[in-house]
């Protein structure tokens, strides 16, 4: 008998440790991260679901992967442009989710201190208004694996994309 309590006990301590939550009543899934070179840019997306009564918001993310972290959203203006919007707060609703993804939200991680290759783990921190910071160890995955639906977009000639990085939101 007290075999089978310890093994709960150690099962109930490694789906705490699993869940990606920080005590905040919100919880991280499928995360993972674009690969990129020393000094460029990459992003981390996944699902964050809210388990709370009332909206949780999110206001930022932190790493030392890169020289900068941010919130972005990326949407295309009105001349068909993508832009990305740095983001103050984005609302996870209460009893809802957010889901971080290519084209969307996600975060942003600019001036990357290393190489970041495939199979690597960086660690991510997601800051929360009112609520328990959220610690992940994110996962790296080849761009060319994960394109996220930008297969088939114009990148130019030299498989670069222009982006309004100082945009403001349109209505």
């Amino acid at each position: 008998m007290k075999k089978f309590i310890a093994m709960i006990f150690v099962a109930a301590i490694l789906l705490t440790a699993c869940s990606g939550g920080g005590g905040t009543g919100v919880e991280a899934a499928g995360y993972w991260m674009r690969s990129g070179l020393k000094d460029g840019n990459s992003a981390a997306y996944m699902m964050l679901h809210n388990y709370t009564g009332q909206d949780v918001a999110l206001v930022g993310a932190s790493s030392d992967a890169a020289s900068a972290v941010e919130v972005h959203l990326s949407q295309m203006d009105a001349n068909g442009v993508m832009e990305m919007i740095q983001q103050e707060s984005v609302a996870i609703p209460a009893k809802g989710e957010l889901e971080l993804k290519p084209g969307s939200y996600h975060i942003m991680f600019i001036g990357l201190k290393n190489d970041l290759n495939a199979g690597d783990q960086i660690t991510l921190t997601l800051h929360f208004d009112g609520y328990d910071d959220m610690t992940l160890t994110v996962p790296v995955q080849d761009s060319a694996d994960s394109s996220g639906g930008m297969e088939g977009m114009d990148m130019g000639g030299d498989d670069s994309m222009q982006m309004d990085m100082n945009a403001t939101p349109t209505p």
